[in-house]
């Protein structure tokens, strides 16, 4: 949602919201009644907006990794197809939390003649945090 919707949004229910306290005042509705059934609608709104957004993102990011495993089986040997939209498949792949696929895609991305050094080891540097969370994660669990 852009700028403008959401200054629609909130100007519509500035708008009605007195308007729907007198309407249900005139029914015999109480103040607190008619707060809180709007308070627990726009929470059932709020997070219905949340969880469509999240699918969204994850979506997306399911897009990219697809389209970056596609460059890569048309072009193994070129570190370049490791890379959509600036976002190495590794990278993704963490923030996925799909470790063991990141790890392979990290050791074959390093044994590549044109990687970069820098990458590989902010790579293996994330991998590698990843890693200690879980063990921290799994630690508090047991």
């Amino acid at each position: 949602m852009n700028y403008a919707a959401t200054l629609a949004v909130l100007v519509v229910l500035a708008f009605c919201f007195p308007l729907t306290l007198r309407l249900g005042a005139g029914f015999g509705v109480s103040e607190t009644i008619t707060i809180s059934v709007l308070g627990a609608g726009l929470t059932f709104l709020l997070a219905l907006y949340l969880v469509r957004w999240q699918v969204g993102r994850h979506q997306q990011a399911l897009s990219r990794m697809e389209k970056a495993r596609a460059q890569i089986l048309a072009d193994p040997e070129n570190p370049r197809s490791y890379f959509v939209g600036g976002e190495h498949l590794g990278a993704l792949l963490l923030r996925l939390d799909r470790r063991r696929e990141a790890a392979e895609i990290i050791d074959r991305y390093a044994r590549l003649g044109g990687a970069r050094e820098s990458e590989i080891v902010a790579l293996q540097e994330a991998l590698s945090r990843a890693n200690r969370r879980q063990r921290r994660a799994q630690g508090r669990e047991a």
